[in-house]
């Protein structure tokens, strides 16, 4: 049993979270400065874990269609009450505190003033850094000691990091810091795990609140966003709980976008509101692999062929490997050749490639590998009002290892489904 602690636990994408890792059958440390709110959902966490009854309809929803628990001792969770906007509540965080194989930064807040930058009160800007760019960082140094070797430190974002939102004050710019703060930290300490998560449109509580004040358009946000829908909490959760297990190591160093390619999309025109509703996070994975994968375990397959394994009645995903053989210069036409062989289809769905890592040095085929990443963010935008998705990952070599499975697995399945024209880097 692995131990996570997970701030902003009591509302929106944390509760999700609090849920999922619960499932999951880890030990939750919850933190959240709504004394009353963390305190509900221990209860029903609690009750949850001894079999009680005590879910409320909006846990239920949250929680989706997740497995019991294993059937193991009683989780015993834990909440901690402290404002992570305060260095010295973020430090008593250190007392008492068990041994955690991860933490996940979810605590985070946006500006509700809707002025200018130049007309900011110092006291809100400094509130805001101090929550959504400082407290990850103290909070490691407070915590340091009680971590497990090769601990995962998950930090959450926002596409907010990637592009400039005016009048929301310093939410951008510590969006962006705080992107590339978890890049350095990776860089600094190769003991741990370390990913950021950047979450595009989600209908959390705040997002609700924006709309409802008339700061956010749900019209315009589906309008840029491929896939034309808003993400589930729990989608976010299942992201943050893989990124959290150390199935996510190769992507240590690595932003992980799940936004529904709202961050790939550069287009004019408007998307309209999917009709396609998206499958629970849990459904099975109908894969097809297409190519030589010699890392497949024999049981996640119910048939296998030289060049094809596949298992059926679930969520229908594609890994293509084929693209590793193409010759530097070819990429680019072998990408094309891959979405050709399996993107008609209507309906939820994914095809993951398997890219071969940049050289950094070939500068004359540079212009192609850049031209096949784009094409597949090109395509996660043609495909998204079909509920299509298209990811790649690139791997060091034709023979990939197969500590990448769960990884692989992951992107192509049900639990990704807001994941989506985004290349990823493994280490």
């Amino acid at each position: 049993m692995e131990t996570v602690l997970l701030t902003g636990a009591a509302s929106g994408i944390g509760r999700a979270t609090a849920w999922r890792l619960a499932r999951l059958g880890h030990r939750c440390v919850l933190v959240d400065r709504n004394a009353e709110a963390l305190e509900g959902l221990l209860a029903e966490l609690r009750a949850q874990a001894t079999g009680g009854d005590v879910l409320d309809a909006r846990a239920s929803r949250v929680s989706g269609s997740l497995p019991d628990a294993p059937a193991t001792a009683k989780v015993e969770h834990l909440a901690r009450v402290a404002d992570l906007t305060d260095p010295g509540q973020i430090n008593a965080l250190a007392d008492d505190m068990p041994p955690l194989d991860a933490i996940i930064n979810n605590a985070g807040m946006t500006d509700a003033s809707n002025l200018p930058v130049v007309e900011q009160a110092e006291r809100d800007w400094q509130r805001l850094l101090d929550l959504n760019l400082h407290a990850p960082p103290r909070l490691l140094r407070a915590l340091q000691g009680r971590l497990t070797p090769h601990a995962r430190i998950v930090n959450v974002a926002s596409g907010a990091g990637l592009h400039a939102i005016p009048l929301r004050g310093a939410y951008s710019p510590s969006k962006a810091g705080l992107i590339a703060l978890t890049q350095a930290l990776a860089r600094a300490r190769p003991d741990l795990r370390v990913s950021v998560l950047c979450p595009g449109f989600v209908q959390t509580e705040l997002v609700d609140g924006l709309i409802a004040s008339g700061r956010l358009d749900p019209t315009r946000a589906v309008a840029k966003t491929p896939l034309g829908r808003l993400a589930r909490p729990e989608e976010l959760a299942c992201a943050l709980a893989f990124l959290a297990s150390p199935g996510a190591a190769p992507l240590s160093g690595s932003r992980l976008s799940v936004d529904g390619g709202s961050s790939v999309f550069g287009g004019s025109q408007a998307y309209a509101p999917n009709a396609i509703a998206p499958v629970p996070c849990d459904t099975p994975l109908a894969l097809t692999v297409h190519g030589h994968w010699p890392g497949l375990p024999d049981t996640d397959t119910a048939t296998e062929t030289e060049t094809e394994t596949k298992m059926r009645d679930g969520y229908p995903a594609v890994i293509d490997t084929t693209v590793l053989d193409s010759r530097p210069g070819g990429r680019l036409a072998a990408t094309l050749a891959a979405a050709r062989r399996h993107g008609m289809s209507d309906g939820p769905g994914s095809l993951t490639l398997l890219l071969p890592r940049i050289d950094q040095a070939d500068w004359e085929h540079a212009g192609d590998d850049a031209a096949a990443r784009m094409l597949i963010a090109t395509l996660a935008c043609e495909w998204g009002p079909r509920a299509r998705r298209i990811n790649a990952v690139e791997v060091a070599s034709s023979h990939p290892d197969p500590a990448l499975w769960p990884l692989l697995r992951f992107v192509a399945g049900a639990q990704a489904q807001y994941l989506t024209g985004q290349t990823l880097c493994t280490r």
